[in-house]
């Protein structure tokens, strides 16, 4: 089998576990009459780490785990990956994380029905800021997504892994790193730091069959893209310049 098409099956399968946890985490702790619900802040920031550990144990030995276009793309402008793959991996990921949105809302079913309110639905997929405020907003994911790249970029230079990615940290690493991010820069937007995580989601609740869903929030669905794929750059650029 094609080395590449490998590669982007398991950027598609990491993505979608990476979903499946993720929002599954807040949908558990937002939705009603779910046994999570009310679990706070930490909870879901917390799942998110283990969700993104997940992702990297099954895709890192593979692909090198990047699971996030703004990675995919820090990695290549900073010359660690080849821009030949860059497209596949991001199709992969797009593609795994609507997979993994839409298991989400099969799981949940029930308990999307049982909520009245669209906005805490949307939440479930997708993110939203605190106070919108598209400037600061977008600040904010370019920062997180700085520090997630910049720090991927980094700790790779050890040279512990063949592939360049979050799989060339170690799982947990990782995973703590998302923690951290979350836990101090996630409460303006909510810390997409990766368009597979929020634009593929957004893109689920879209097309399916959801009652009572209310918007998509379009107008703001450029935030957590553009921001991440600018923190990328920068993170590269900067590692370019003092690491390289």
């Amino acid at each position: 089998m094609n080395e590449l098409w490998i590669k982007c099956l398991f950027e598609f399968i990491g993505t979608a576990i990476l979903v499946l946890f993720g929002d599954g985490v807040v949908a558990s702790t937002v939705l009603k009459k779910s046994k999570g619900e009310n679990g706070g802040w930490v909870v879901i920031t917390i799942g998110w780490g283990l969700a993104v550990l997940l992702g990297v144990f099954i895709a890192g030995p593979y692909s090198g785990a990047h699971l996030n276009p703004a990675v995919t793309l820090g990695l290549a402008a900073a010359g660690t990956f080849g821009w030949g793959q860059v497209v596949p991996y991001i199709v992969a990921q797009m593609l795994g994380g609507i997979f993994g949105a839409i298991l989400v809302y099969l799981f949940y079913k029930d308990h999307f029905d049982a909520t009245d309110d669209p906005a805490t639905k949307l939440g479930t997929f997708c993110t939203a800021p605190a106070i919108r405020n598209y400037g600061r907003n977008l600040f904010c994911e370019v920062l997180g997504t700085f520090v997630l790249v910049f720090v991927i970029l980094a700790l790779s230079t050890q040279g512990n892994s063949p592939e360049v990615g979050m799989g060339s940290l170690g799982a947990f690493p990782v995973a703590m790193l998302i923690v951290a991010l979350g836990m101090s820069l996630g409460g303006t937007t909510g810390y997409a730091i990766n368009p597979a995580r929020d634009l593929s989601p957004r893109i689920a609740h879209a097309i399916l069959p959801i009652r009572c869903k209310g918007t998509n929030d379009w107008a703001y669905s450029w935030v957590p893209v553009l921001g991440p794929i600018i923190g990328g750059f920068l993170a590269a650029g900067l590692y370019c310049l003092v690491l390289c």
